[in-house]
């Protein structure tokens, strides 16, 4: 019960863009589009989840063994950005078509605050290993929700009549401001 709360709390209640407003750059430059939105939402739910694994590991069984926690964040850097060059090589092989359509935010995803968000706060609530993989898989799975909802928004919003001051990155920014505030509805919940 524990592993489900923690997914639907990383998920909805405690949406690492929507609540924590990590990984911003890639929510407002990727949601424009709903395929898009969906490929980079998937993409980056697969690293989450790559990178809980990976990171409960290493905090685990190389850092607090030999007592190198100060060198936390600096390795995790270093597992994100070589899971992330994996991602990248998969996908151009499979998919040249979502390659190209996920342009330079396919590597950006190594420097996307949720992956590294997700790991720290994964060690910092001393997490089981079953419950990382949770946690990572609810955060990529509420980027991917977030992406979806936002470029649902701004695909209407093209044929909106919106004023003219308010085009382009004010109208969306202020969508993403209403997104989060619906997303605060859900902190009444049980958030674990």
């Amino acid at each position: 019960m524990r592993i489900i709360l923690i997914f639907i709390s990383a998920a909805l209640i405690n949406n690492f863009v929507l609540t924590y407003f990590l990984g911003l750059c890639p929510f407002l430059g990727v949601s424009k589009r709903f395929d898009t939105a969906v490929n980079m939402g998937l993409a980056t739910t697969f690293v989450t989840t790559l990178t809980a694994v990976t990171t409960w590991l290493i905090q685990h069984y190389i850092l607090e063994r030999y007592n190198l926690l100060f060198l936390q964040n600096v390795t995790f850097i270093i597992a994100i950005a070589g899971l992330v060059q994996l991602v990248e090589m998969f996908i151009r092989k499979t998919s040249i078509a979502l390659y190209r359509s996920l342009g330079i935010y396919l590597p950006l995803i190594t420097t996307n605050c949720i992956v590294l968000g997700l790991a720290l706060f994964a060690a910092l609530r001393d997490y089981t290993f079953v419950e990382s993989v949770f946690f990572g898989a609810g955060a990529g799975v509420g980027f991917t929700i977030a992406l979806i909802i936002m470029s649902g928004i701004r695909e209407e919003l093209e044929f909106a009549d919106v004023p003219e001051v308010l085009k382009g990155a004010p109208i969306t920014l202020l969508m993403a401001g209403m997104l989060a505030l619906a997303f605060m509805g859900f902190a009444g919940l049980l958030s674990v």
